[in-house]
């Protein structure tokens, strides 16, 4: 209890520094959400500033930030200028697209990157490990935009995925199980992407954690033994590769966010990705690092699952904790 009260403690820490360097920087960039209001000749100078005061905005940075950390503790993240709103339920609505999308795709990665780390780990030189050496080259060397705009001109020129939304129109109050395929086959070509993204990494450092395990020395006693290879490669090796696997695991959990942002403004899939894009260009404030702030928190809570599973895997580690 003691290593995971430490752990959520460094957690809110490192979440009050991001706050706090999103407040200054998104302040320091140039323009603001009223200044194209203060082009309209039908907003008068007095409504504006009725408006830039209700809102806060005339006062000091720090009076700002800390209305903005109070807003934050009730659960509200301040006030969208454009949706009139508290930003929190358009971040949820938002979120809960982007942690299925994310989830599904790290899923798939995971069951795909796995087995092919294994096999070429166990295949050094083989056809399996060339053969995957050389897909995560290509897949390393090509940028995430244009992996995305391949996935995308592929589905508008074959028509074999829909495009765009979460739903298409012909699914739209039918029963719900024809609601959840209209979902699968529009998550289809945004996880594709993701999991094209992820899989070169993962499968790489699987590799490396495995082909380390395979050449200790108490592996090629085992194989002396007779003991048949599998069973050495999945019930010894395997497990003294868990570690770093799983801080990697946790890693991806959150790092597969910033993928996932740009991949759903390309694939029109309605999470943080396109809220986030909107909010930058319109100015809308504290939109912007409300998202900010929920990707962060993607990725700190990735990164402490990660630590959990491996403080519950490795008894050195808690044997540490507990001197």
């Amino acid at each position: 209890m003691r290593y995971l009260g430490h752990r959520i403690l460094q957690s809110l820490f490192l979440l009050f520094g991001v706050s706090l360097l999103s407040f200054a920087f998104v302040e320091l960039a140039p323009g603001s959400f009223f200044d194209e209001i203060r082009l309209n000749p039908q907003i008068s100078s007095e409504t504006l500033a009725n408006l830039q005061m209700q809102y806060g905005m005339g006062q000091p940075l720090p009076v700002r930030y800390f209305r903005w950390l109070n807003s934050a503790a009730k659960g509200e993240f301040g006030f969208s200028f454009a949706y009139n709103s508290p930003v929190a339920p358009l971040l949820w609505s938002r979120a809960r697209n982007t942690l299925l999308l994310t989830g599904l795709a790290t899923l798939l990665a995971w069951l795909v990157a796995l087995p092919l780390g294994i096999l070429s780990a166990e295949n050094r030189q083989g056809w399996i490990d060339r053969f995957g050496g050389l897909l995560t080259s290509v897949l390393l060397a090509t940028p995430d935009l244009l992996l995305a705009l391949g996935v995308l001109l592929l589905a508008l020129r074959t028509h074999w995925l829909p495009v765009g939304g979460m739903l298409s129109v012909e699914a739209v109050g039918h029963t719900k199980w024809e609601n959840l395929t209209s979902i699968g086959l529009h998550l289809l070509g945004p996880v594709v992407v993701l999991v094209l993204v992820s899989l070169p990494t993962l499968t790489r450092h699987i590799r490396t954690a495995m082909s380390e395990a395979l050449d200790a020395p108490y592996i090629h006693a085992a194989r002396a033994h007779g003991i048949p290879r599998w069973r050495i490669v999945l019930g010894h090796a395997l497990p003294v590769a868990a570690n770093p696997l799983i801080s990697l695991f946790g890693l991806s959990l959150g790092s597969l966010l910033s993928a996932s942002l740009l991949t759903e403004v390309i694939m029109s899939w309605p999470g943080l990705g396109p809220l986030l894009l909107e909010a930058i260009l319109g100015r809308d404030l504290y939109v912007v690092i409300g998202a900010v702030m929920c990707a962060s928190l993607f990725f700190v809570c990735g990164t402490l699952i990660g630590d959990l599973l491996l403080f519950a895997a490795d008894p050195r580690i808690r044997a540490e904790r507990l001197l």
